[in-house]
């Protein structure tokens, strides 16, 4: 019978490599990126940049498997990040070309994500390994 769920390391390792295509596509180092998978998943791309209404606080690119890809603002470790966007529509795995358009159109003033991100997607955890499958490296 198969488990329900995928196991929480094949997870983890299609999700690091979506991020890692997300990071080369963004312009952001494999060190500036980094995975989690707890209660919930998500990924984390620090961007070299910082946002004009914040010039003190760095720009990062977040994900989780709720919500998808937002663009948003570091503060003080204590306090909620400020997100400037969300990626917005029905896909929690674009294409990583798609998201470095994303950010592009958002830091350049265009914003054409969601200022409110919507409803809570309801992907299952295996669907969404599934959708991370492809960026896993194929045996030779």
């Amino acid at each position: 019978m198969e488990h329900p769920e995928p196991d929480t390391r094949t997870l983890e390792r299609g999700l690091s490599e979506y991020a890692r295509a997300v990071a080369a596509a963004v312009g952001v180092p494999d060190e500036s990126t980094t995975v989690e998978i707890s209660d919930t998943a998500t990924a984390y791309l620090g961007l070299p940049r910082r946002w004009l209404d914040r010039p003190d606080h760095d720009v990062m690119l977040v994900w989780s498997e709720r919500r998808g890809w937002s663009l948003a603002v570091e503060t003080d470790p204590t306090d909620d990040l400020v997100v400037i966007a969300h990626q917005g529509g029905d896909d929690l795995v674009p294409a990583p070309d798609a998201v470095a358009r994303f950010v592009a159109d958002t830091v350049a003033g265009r914003h054409v994500g969601q200022e409110d991100p919507g409803p809570v997607a309801a992907a299952t955890r295996k669907s969404l390994a599934e959708r991370l499958k492809p960026y896993l490296p194929q045996p030779q």
